[in-house]
């Protein structure tokens, strides 16, 4: 009996190991963008938490890749504007201060972004009006919130 249990505890320890051992990292570009959009305040696990920022912030589809969302368009085509030359935290920081609502309903990305919406859903919007999510948004520090970090 005895053995019977330390094997089912043996497998239960290995299960734990590889499953572990194989959970999926975030995407490079988001473990960039999320500390860059400071969506990393109040999350200490937040490299672990996929729901910190999801991929459907860019892509159409939840689990990624192809289609891209209109803020996911716009992102790309902020790169190839640079020649393929800029950094990711570059491209963003251009596309939010260029002040263009990517998804078309009424809210500018850098806003939606504030609001912690989807800037590529037209049907996730901020709750606030757009005078008051811009008042509170400039009071914060406007995109340069978003600046890349400085190189040390």
């Amino acid at each position: 009996m005895r053995g019977a249990r330390l094997k089912g505890r043996a497998a239960l320890c290995l299960l734990a190991l590889v499953t572990l051992g194989s959970a999926p990292a975030l995407p490079k570009y988001r473990l960039q963008a999320i500390p860059q959009l400071h969506y990393d305040e109040g999350q200490e696990l937040w490299q672990l938490d996929r729901r910190v920022m999801a991929c459907s912030y860019c892509h159409v589809k939840d689990t990624g890749g192809a289609p891209w969302n209109p803020f996911g368009q716009a992102i790309q085509a902020e790169f190839q504007a640079s020649g393929g030359k800029a950094k990711f935290p570059q491209v963003l920081h251009s596309l939010l201060k260029a002040d263009r609502d990517s998804d078309a309903d009424g809210y500018p990305d850098a806003l939606e972004v504030f609001a912690r919406t989807l800037p590529g859903d037209p049907a996730s919007r901020p709750e606030e009006s757009l005078t008051e999510l811009r008042v509170a948004f400039e009071a914060s520090g406007g995109t340069e919130r978003y600046a890349p970090a400085a190189r040390r």
